[in-house]
């Protein structure tokens, strides 16, 4: 790993995979060294925010020496449940590509707990990792210009819910009325929860 300071309250954390971010993003959580603030994973790094004047030196120093093991068990967190209904635009395509067929598309996607990575592309927006790895896709070719609220969708390894309307190149299953985001009370996926998505009634 490659630790470099940003700014004088900040450490930024270089890594090669996204196993490596999610098990030194869950060692950081579980045992903070001082002066840590905030752990902020993405999908090669990790930020952590300081407390004004930690000592940077002796942060990195101790952010080499903790226990990073990518296969390690995933912690025990909070889950939360999300209603699909699966009747997205692109999901006889993902059967398709898949070889799933969209039966086995639904059933691959609510069969395996999925986990927050990481947070961006808008408030509220989620990259949920670790499901099926027979659902791994392509991003559509052509991006769509609008995608509605609460879109379900595919892209590479990752799975993802639309918070607001926008543009767009995942492929989508399906939909859900979940708030992903609220501005009283922010996101609804936190990094390192993890997410079932399950058949709405």
């Amino acid at each position: 790993m490659r630790v470099l300071p940003c700014g004088d309250a900040g450490l930024l954390v270089e890594l090669d995979e996204l196993p490596e971010v999610l098990a030194l993003a869950d060692a950081v959580r579980a045992a903070p060294p001082a002066g840590v603030l905030d752990v902020v994973p993405a999908a090669r790094t990790v930020l952590l925010t300081l407390e004004p004047g930690t000592d940077l030196a002796a942060l990195r120093r101790a952010v080499l020496d903790l226990p990073v093991e990518p296969r390690a068990a995933v912690p025990d967190t909070a889950t939360v449940e999300i209603a699909v209904v699966y009747d997205g635009p692109d999901l006889a395509e993902v059967g398709r590509l898949t070889g799933l067929g969209s039966d086995g598309v639904v059933a691959a996607h609510t069969g395996t707990p999925w986990r927050v990575a990481f947070g961006g592309f808008a408030p509220g927006f989620a990259y949920l990792s670790g499901g099926d790895p027979r659902l791994e896709v392509a991003r559509r070719d052509e991006p769509r210009t609008s995608v509605p609220a609460g879109s379900v969708g595919l892209a590479g390894e990752f799975s993802g819910v639309y918070p607001r309307a926008s543009p767009g190149g995942w492929q989508l299953i399906g939909r859900t009325d979940a708030v992903l985001w609220d501005l009283g009370r922010g996101a609804l996926l936190q990094p390192g929860e993890q997410v079932r998505f399950v058949v709405a009634p």
